[in-house]
């Protein structure tokens, strides 16, 4: 992603901010032939990345379907009941997002005017209403499924701190205060997972054999987050101190931008292979609980995206806050439904099903911001 082609993207939402419409190019043959020229310039993997996506899903699932332990080899090796090779790629996928962001700048972004009030909106979108959205269109949905339902409820009360980063880089979303979102839900996630997920799925659901410490939702962020994070500010460190910004921003980014996407693509391949099986025995069941995620999904983006445009928030604002909002902690909700309720868990299925729902959805939404935001600076 880091490379030419993403200098342009960027290029072309620095003119939209200083108010070019590119929409003129409707009008401007010019312009229509620059902006043609832009998606050419595309990397291929940029270019048609929900392409790549969608067809990584099916082989996935065929390739787990019809090929013999494909499951087993994959969990060879856990940690903290999710497979290493996930973790690998999760890992691969954050590392270059993560070594984007200008740590060195951060208290500066958070002593901004307005950095208070977004950082609220955003506790409150994901620790408030997120949770409590979730586990009323369970209700609403799969009454007479109690098992599904817990596990759709476990992945809207999991905030998301991984795959928001790639959503958010992928959209030209504020790297920096989604840096700082992420953090946030990080800490909250640790302190607040527990009792908020004992809130709705034991008092609220009157539900029965869950349980899970605050020390399994620790590990999953101190693994899932904190060693790329880690990784990515060492990095950034060391090599600008080594051979100065230039050469970091030129060409060590443009180098390892593209393993961002090749981590995603691979992360959906493994997960997939793994719940194949489970996937396709309980397609019925999987197309029911599809309905809460899409209708959540779609509530909570457009509905933040609403939010944001009524208080006038700036683009880059608006597409973390909506992203931040809007994604979650697939590992996390899987590994906890693992841990309480078992790996063959109908619990752990619907728990496998979010990300197969999240994946494209949200893919969908980024082209979507993309597409109205290439319409003027208003939207």
């Amino acid at each position: 992603m880091e490379n030419s082609s993403a200098e342009r993207k960027q290029q072309l939402a620095l003119d939209i901010a200083d108010g070019n419409d590119p929409s003129d190019a409707a009008k401007n043959p010019d312009g229509r032939t620059k902006l043609q020229g832009l998606f050419k310039q595309l990397s291929l993997l940029d270019r048609y990345l929900y392409v790549w996506i969608f067809i990584v899903m099916a082989v996935s699932i065929i390739f787990g379907y019809y090929v013999k332990g494909v499951k087993k080899a994959f969990q060879v090796a856990e940690i903290t009941s999710v497979s290493l090779p996930i973790a690998i790629g999760l890992w691969v996928m954050m590392y270059p997002v993560l070594c984007k962001v200008q740590y060195e700048m951060l208290g500066g972004v958070l002593r901004q005017a307005g950095s208070l009030k977004t950082i609220s909106l955003s506790i409150v979108l994901n620790w408030i209403v997120g949770p409590a959205l979730m586990t009323g269109l369970a209700w609403a949905t799969l009454p007479d499924l109690p098992d599904f339902r817990t596990g759709v409820i476990l992945v809207g009360i999991a905030r998301c701190i991984a795959m928001v980063l790639i959503w958010n880089d992928l959209a030209k979303g504020d790297a920096d205060y989604c840096a700082i979102l992420v953090a946030i839900n990080s800490i909250l996630q640790i302190i607040l997972l527990t009792p908020v997920a004992l809130l709705y799925l034991k008092v609220v659901s009157r539900g029965k054999g869950f349980h899970v410490s605050s020390w399994t939702v620790a590990k999953s962020v101190l693994l899932f987050l904190g060693v790329p994070l880690v990784a990515g500010v060492l990095t950034r460190l060391i090599l600008m101190n080594a051979f100065g910004r230039k050469w970091y921003e030129s060409k060590f980014l443009r180098f390892i931008g593209p393993w961002a996407l090749i981590g995603l693509l691979y992360t959906i391949f493994v997960m997939f292979s793994i719940q194949a099986h489970q996937i396709v025995d309980n397609i019925g069941h999987v197309v029911r609980v599809a309905v809460p995620l899409l209708l959540y999904f779609g509530i909570l983006f457009f509905g933040s995206l609403g939010i944001c445009r009524w208080l006038k928030v700036p683009y880059p604002l608006m597409v973390t806050q909506c992203f931040t909002a809007a994604s979650n902690n697939f590992e996390l909700a899987i590994a906890v439904a693992v841990g309480s309720f078992g790996i063959d868990s109908t619990q752990a299925l619907a728990a496998t099903i979010g990300p197969l729902i999240e994946v494209p959805v949200l893919l969908l939404f980024v082209y979507i911001v993309g597409f109205f935001q290439r319409k003027g600076p208003s939207v």
